[in-house]
């Protein structure tokens, strides 16, 4: 039976047992030892990042940057960019080091030597070596201390296989090796042994994502195949050797899948015996006390203990932004003293379940062991079954501490070079130097009782929608708005997996129906049908689509104009509400808009949920755009009223693409119908059935009878017809620049009867570029760059095709980009795996293979993937030492193919970005301050992306659209869309009367 102790009773022990720790780690250092820390460089940077939050953040940024300059010059120039800025208050020892005129005088190389050598200094305090050979050291000066150990290799960014294939090798390397070296280790009975039990005496610490390149919670069973391979050859060497192997805890996406895997694998007969395995469970995730509830009942199921790692959690500023961003719960809790409890709550549960599990409490907060020891020694918890860990370099005095009181430790030792290192030493800094961090307040020698206090909770425990959430997400709103987007799925969690999966199946049973024009608020016969085909799979029929004819079109042109007079009278804030009700029909139906995505136009799942996303946010964003705008503006002065105000155009014709079926058709034919225009939509011919869905949500949501109609037709005679027609007010085109550029000029054409000039909006294509210079975290910008070349395989308006990368880099970064691109997964779309699906139809295949042949004969083919031949489909191709001005950089293919540029300087990127006719999107990876304000100002874009993908503009928060040749019109989804769907009108009055007027104010 377990023990069950009163919390009193260990509240007591653990403020005895916390106190002697303590004293034990406060205990005055020499004279001459306090004087030498005063002295160092590295001491210094810690000490005044404490104290100077501005100096923190700009310190950490160019230590972050600092493995990629390559020399003094580069170190001494970004030193003084970095620490230079206005916002940072330099202490007088650094402004006296920065003020150097020139990166390579004298002054700048004596800095730039000074700040490096501290900064390597500060990494080898919490990395424990930089090869083997270091390591074996460093844990064999552990052993003398009586202390054990656990290794993990640094460098967490895995994006290709080859990395993948090369982690496993080099934790089979690091064991044979350790293990080699253990041979001469004298039995330590504090460590290796207990309780009569021998313990490993190396232990290794892996990442399991590290195990797959394309791991993701939405191919979970791909994913467990691949990791679950590979894991298993780790798990058979390390028996063979006699090493203990432990899983780490990554980001929270990745956590019910890495449970799910490790627990679905360590019941296989093969390892279900292993007791010499390890996971870990983060103490501030909401639902970490429910995870381990669940891994305990495992274990008891399983009948064979396993150790379990506590800690708090590494990643809180990443998880809170991410859900921030993505408009999701927050998983992690916001205040320290929520996380501290749920830590003392797991470790109780964890010591009373000690028959089960072996528990491994890891912390620097003297307070967090003293609690874990004094439940185990309530407890009578056997030795073998509970030991402490602490980080290397992080918690030395606690550790010495602990051993000097006969509890087993373990040092946590991260090990490889300083480049992958550098994440991993920022996220040290910043536990060091946070205001709530223990370590930070022991040193600052605050009062013992606040140290040892135990943590109030000053929130709801399982509050979804905390204060801090709600300040991320009000930082993230446009100043005038209130506007929050739609969540995208989450597809980390398995029943939403599920329900996708149901989704596909629901579709599955309607494919091949046959859909409709809606004139006049009546479906229509129409003279003619195509068949919609699955470009993944073009045997399969999505269904037929009818399409109408000019005499068709001229009857809901009538019908447009007939139900003008009422619509432009309905009230800005009914049309507003038909429009939020779309909104809300759609994320109703948001798993089955996503197939249909999916089916018709071949675009993987995540990416066509994001795009119903956009589509939701064009529906509210708006809805509440008309409502300011139909406000007006007063000018007025006394005795005179002056009004602003905004009156619908009449007919809207909206002609959408297929590459973003849903959200840009929607976007466009919404902004219409809201600002009081009668819309008529004519979509892509490919994309036909999308927008009958669209139409079906529409209709439902109570857009009246000949206000909104759906026209499928042939561009070349129902687009023309309705692009010429005399009727026509507005015309909304997405697409090629061949066909935009035609609408505008027929457009400006007065044709006869014509009492009005035609207003065109077009979003005609680019030819996007990313510039990567030399000071790029090289990990994100290839990982940015595959997503953003061929993410939909290309086929996106803001979709890069050009990459522009400085000489000291291209060789690097060309075969990092290869062997990335090598790794993707190419697919049906349907397929949770697929990240590279087909292109849309024949046309386009044979279209971009001419481009391929061109592209052949100017640059070197770097890569060219192979590709399935059931579906229209196109391998990524990825050319090398390509021309600026050749075709292939020019010209939009609007396909998976990637032209990398050569170039000398960052001059000559903005120079070589700008030199197309294009100006829609284009990228910037740099670390380097006044590269990317450089770019602000000169790069030629609509839309610039610094450090991330140039994809996936978000309503409301990066509007969309270009210039030059690019496009005509204000941004989607920004504050000046709907204005061109209106016209302005200035009201007048004289509001005095025989000589008086209201005077506000006056008596």
């Amino acid at each position: 039976m377990v023990l069950q102790v009163q919390a009193s009773t260990y509240e007591a022990k653990t403020q005895e047992i916390a106190k002697q720790l303590l004293a034990a780690t406060q205990e005055n250092r020499s004279f001459f030892s306090s004087l030498r820390d005063q002295m160092r460089w590295d001491d210094k940077l810690l000490a005044w990042a404490m104290s100077n939050p501005g100096l923190r953040v700009q310190l950490f940024r160019f230590i972050d940057t600092l493995p990629a300059l390559h020399s003094k010059s580069e170190i001494a120039s970004h030193l003084q960019e970095y620490l230079g800025d206005e916002s940072v208050e330099l202490p007088a020892a650094l402004k006296g080091m920065l003020n150097f005129a020139n990166p390579d005088s004298m002054p700048g190389q004596v800095a730039a030597t000074t700040v490096g050598t501290a900064v390597e200094t500060l990494a080898h305090k919490y990395i424990s070596g930089e090869n083997i050979k270091q390591v074996i050291k460093t844990v064999e000066r552990l052993r003398k201390e009586k202390m054990a150990f656990t290794i993990d290799l640094l460098g967490e960014a895995v994006i290709t296989e080859a990395e993948a294939q090369s982690y496993l090798e080099r934790y089979l390397e690091l064991i044979q090796q350790l293990v080699e070296a253990s041979k001469n280790w004298a039995v330590i009975p504090a460590i290796d042994e207990a309780d009569g039990e021998p313990i490993p005496k190396v232990q290794v610490s892996v990442k399991l994502t590290a195990f797959y390149s394309q791991f993701d919670p939405l191919d979970a069973k791909g994913s467990e195949e691949r990791v679950s391979d590979r894991i298993r050859i780790l798990l058979r060497r390390a028996k063979e050797l006699g090493a203990a192997v432990h899983f780490d805890m990554e980001q929270y996406a990745y956590k019910d899948i890495t449970l799910s895997i490790l627990k679905k694998l360590l019941l296989e007969e093969e390892f279900r015996q292993r007791t010499d395995v390890g996971i870990t469970i983060q103490a501030y995730l909401r639902d970490s006390e429910q995870d381990t509830k669940d891994v305990i009942s495992w274990l008891k199921q399983r009948g064979y203990p396993l150790t379990i790692r506590l800690v708090k959690g590494a990643y809180w500023d990443q998880e809170t932004i991410k859900a921030a961003q993505k408009h999701w719960s927050q998983p992690v809790y916001n205040d320290k003293a929520a996380t501290d409890a749920n830590f003392e709550t797991i470790t109780q549960l964890l010591l009373e379940n000690h028959q089960y599990v072996y528990s491994a409490i890891g912390s620097h907060n003297v307070r967090s062991h003293s609690r874990a020891i004094a439940i185990a020694e309530s407890l009578n918890v056997p030795r073998r079954r509970f030991e402490l860990q602490v980080l290397y370099g992080m918690g030395d005095k606690v550790a010495k501490a602990l051993v000097d009181k006969g509890y087993r430790v373990r040092v946590y030792c991260p090990y490889g070079e300083l480049l992958p290192g550098m994440a991993y030493l920022i996220r040290r800094l910043l536990e060091n130097t946070a205001n709530s961090s223990f370590l930070r307040q022991n040193m600052e020698n605050r009062p013992i009782e606040e140290l040892l206090a135990p943590p109030i909770v000053k929130e709801e425990k399982n509050s979804l929608t905390p204060n801090v959430q709600t300040r991320l997400i009000a930082s993230l709103q446009t100043p005038n708005s209130h506007f929050l987007g739609a969540a995208d799925t989450d597809y980390a969690v398995e029943e939403v997996r599920t329900k996708a999966a149901q989704a596909f199946q629901g579709v599955r049973q309607q494919l091949g129906r046959t859909y409709l024009p809606l004139i006049n608020g009546e479906y229509v016969n129409p003279p003619e049908f195509v068949d919609s085909l699955n470009p993944s799979n073009f045997s399969e029929v999505v269904g037929k689509v009818g399409l109408i004819s000019v005499e068709q079109a001229e009857q809901a042109m009538q019908a447009a104009k007939a139900a003008f007079p009422g619509w432009r009278k309905t009230p800005a804030k009914q049309r507003a509400d038909i429009l939020r009700k779309a909104g809300d029909l759609m994320e109703l139906r948001r798993a089955e808009l996503s197939v249909w995505i999916v089916l018709e136009v071949g675009k993987p799942v995540k990416e066509a949920d994001g795009e119903v996303s956009e589509a939701i946010d064009f529906c509210r964003y708006y809805a509440d755009e008309i409502e300011r705008l139909d406000k007006g503006v007063n000018y007025d002065i006394p005795g005179e009223t002056n009004h602003y105000i905004y009156h619908p155009r009449g007919i809207a014709v909206v002609i959408s693409p297929w590459n973003f079926p849903l959200a840009i058709a929607c976007g466009m034919t919404v902004a219409a119908l809201v600002s009081g225009n009668c819309t008529l939509l004519k979509p892509a011919e490919t994309s036909s059935i999308i927008a009958a869905k669209l139409t079906e949500i529409l209709v439902d949501a109570g857009f009246p009878k000949g206000v909104f109609q759906y026209v499928p037709g042939k561009g070349s005679q129902v687009g023309a017809y309705l692009v010429n027609h005399p009727e026509t007010h507005v015309i909304a085109f997405t697409g090629s620049q061949e066909v935009g550029c035609r609408i505008y000029a027929e457009a400006a054409t007065l044709k006869p009867g014509q009492k009005h000039m035609k207003r065109v909006i077009a979003e005609m294509g680019g030819k996007n570029a990313i510039i990567v210079d030399e000071s790029a975290d090289l990990d994100q910008a290839v990982v940015g760059v595959v997503q953003s070349a061929f993410g939909y395989s290309g086929q996106k308006c803001s979709a890069a095709s050009r990459v522009i990368v400085l000489e000291p880099i291209y060789d690097t970064f060309v075969q990092r980009l290869v062997e990335a691109t090598k790794s993707l997964n190419i697919g049906e779309a349907e397929l949770p795996s697929t990240q590279v699906g087909p292109v849309i139809d024949a046309n386009a295949r044979d279209r971009i293979r001419e481009y391929i042949e061109k592209g052949k004969a100017e640059a070197e083919v770097a890569l060219e993937l192979p590709a399935p031949e059931q579906g229209y489909f196109i391998g990524p191709v990825i050319f090398s030492e390509v021309s600026p001005n050749a075709v292939i950089s020019q010209e939009e293919i609007f396909g998976p193919v990637l032209a990398v540029i050569r170039v000398k300087d960052f001059q000559e990127a903005l120079a070589v970005a700008n030199g197309t006719n294009y100006a829609l999107t284009g990228g910037l990876y740099s670390r380097t301050p006044s590269h990317i304000q450089q770019a602000q100002t000169e790069f030629e874009v609509g839309n610039l992306y610094i450090n991330r993908n140039i994809t996936g503009a978000i309503v409301g928060r990066q509007p969309f659209g270009g210039f030059k040749l690019s496009g005509v019109g204000s941004k989607a989804g920004g504050p000046d869309y709907l204005l061109q769907f209106l016209e302005p009108r200035a009201v007048t009055e004289n509001i005095q009367r025989q000589g008086f007027a209201p005077i506000e104010g006056a008596d």
